[in-house]
């Protein structure tokens, strides 16, 4: 199932799947190791504030708006997804 990244709860693993947004937000993304095919795992989503996730053994900061953009295939993983 492909949700965005916001709608994943602590501790939840997925695969980063698209980045919707424009070349800024792709670009930006990319550089911090947020490509297509990447496990990814949230940290923290609390419902405000930053979004922290773990990318391949480091932990990045995004605002919540960029993480709405990001696409992230849970399965099989579903039990990953916010209620």
């Amino acid at each position: 199932m492909t949700v965005p990244l916001t709608g994943m709860r602590e501790g939840g693993v997925a695969t980063l799947k698209a980045v919707n947004g424009g070349r800024q937000v792709r670009t930006r993304l990319a550089a911090l190791g947020l490509l297509p095919g990447t496990e990814i795992e949230v940290i923290q989503n609390s419902g405000k504030g930053p979004f922290v996730v773990s990318v391949r053994g480091s932990r990045i900061v995004i605002g919540r708006g960029m993480a709405r953009q990001v696409e992230v295939d849970t399965s099989p993983n579903d039990q990953a997804l916010e209620a």
